[in-house]
């Protein structure tokens, strides 16, 4: 395995670790079952998505 190939695998694990390459995933996935569709920004999907981890009561809550 060559230095590129291990940096990008790399690049992959952490994308996927910290839910960066969520966004990525739905706007393709959105893209894919409706190309007219309007896709939220990276924020507003952010925001819906804190919103929704934070109304599910499994998931705990936070303090601050």
């Amino acid at each position: 395995m060559t230095l590129r190939g291990a940096l990008a695998r790399a690049r992959y694990f952490v994308r996927e670790f910290s839910g960066e390459a969520a966004y990525d995933r739905y706007v393709a996935h959105a893209r894919s079952h409706d190309p007219q569709a309007a896709v939220p920004t990276r924020r507003e999907f952010e925001r819906a998505r804190t919103d929704a981890r934070e109304a599910d009561p499994r998931e705990g809550f936070r303090c601050c």
